[in-house]
């Protein structure tokens, strides 16, 4: 008899293919968030979990199954998993990490390019039938080439999108303790609020921690150039919203392109009047190519934990060093 897992999300198929041949699957069949209460009915008898980063898995539902194996998260983040839960329990914990770099490095500039060149602004007044021919003034941008690019966080993701920005003869500022983006790019480090104050772009690449919530507020707000733009495809609450919404209205930035927000799926009160703001629906890591791999990673970790070895991408390692 085959053990199971409860996957909170259909997955793309290779890495359902993968799952099923060392497991028996229950899969929400649904293409939608599940509630608390059935995640738990879900947990109650499988050996694995298999969750997403949209699921909250607290401590009620780490409890929910004595017998549970392993939480196998499908992202990189795992804010949303009580960590230390799982830990005091014995239960690993697993993510999918390296596999989004190159993919959300890739969204960061397409946010870039639509904000500073007015794309879904000019793509909207165009399919309304409103264009009439060229003019000299009409959506008038920002250049990017040339310009000043501030990361702030500069790990994986964020050093891919400081090297895309090579090709753009852009000048690279970062605030980071971590010095290894100059090996990839000449970068300048600087402190954080010269970094806002210098930038044309700013763009953020941090993990959520109590330190980096509202990272941005109107105080770091206020410092950026009233011509500069703000990118976030890290986490939602790195970005106080409120006090972005009056920014954009206020013309204290130029504008802002955002991934991910901080109360998902929900959007802040007047953002999305905002036409200075390009808003994607946190399709970072959303190709065909990623969201497999991710897949496939996740179904190696769920693979090892279930052989009872150590899963390849651990994030609490300390249950096997007891």
């Amino acid at each position: 008899m085959k053990p199971e897992i409860f996957i909170t999300r259909k997955l793309p198929q290779p890495a359902l293919d993968k799952i099923s041949e060392v497991f028996e699957m229950k899969i929400n069949p649904e293409e939608r968030i599940l509630t608390k209460s059935e995640i738990i009915e879900g947990v109650k008898n499988c050996d694995i979990l298999l969750c997403l980063l949209t699921d909250t898995i607290d401590e009620e539902i780490i409890s929910a199954n004595p017998n549970l194996k392993g939480i196998v998260n499908y992202a990189v983040g795992y804010n949303n998993i009580d960590v230390e839960c799982a830990t005091k329990l014995g239960i690993p914990i697993t993510n999918t990490p390296g596999v989004l770099t190159e993919t959300t490095a890739d969204m960061t500039w397409a946010l870039i390019f639509a904000v500073a060149r007015r794309i879904v602004e000019s793509d909207k007044y165009n399919r309304a039938g409103r264009f009439k021919g060229w003019g000299p003034l009409h959506f008038l941008g920002s250049d990017i080439y040339g310009k000043t690019l501030g990361i702030v966080g500069v790990g994986r993701i964020g050093t891919a999108v400081a090297k895309r920005a090579i090709g753009f003869k852009m000048k690279v500022l970062y605030a980071d303790e971590n010095t290894s983006i100059e090996r990839e790019v000449d970068a300048e480090k600087v402190s954080f609020e010269e970094l806002l104050r210098k930038s044309d772009f700013v763009t953020l690449h941090v993990p959520l921690l109590p330190k980096t919530k509202h990272l941005i507020s109107e105080r770091e707000l206020k410092e950026m150039k009233n011509t500069a733009y703000l990118i976030n495809t890290s986490r939602g609450p790195v970005v106080d919203e409120k006090a972005l919404v009056k920014a954009l209205n206020e013309g204290w930035i130029a504008g802002a392109g955002l991934d991910v927000y901080e109360n998902e799926p929900a959007l802040t009160e007047g953002l999305a009047d905002c036409e200075n703001a390009v808003l994607t629906p946190h399709i970072a890591s959303a190709s065909v190519e990623t969201r497999t791999n991710m897949g496939l990673i996740a179904a190696e970790n769920a693979i090892t934990i279930i052989k009872g070895e150590r899963p390849p991408q651990i994030v609490n390692p300390e249950i096997y060093e007891k």
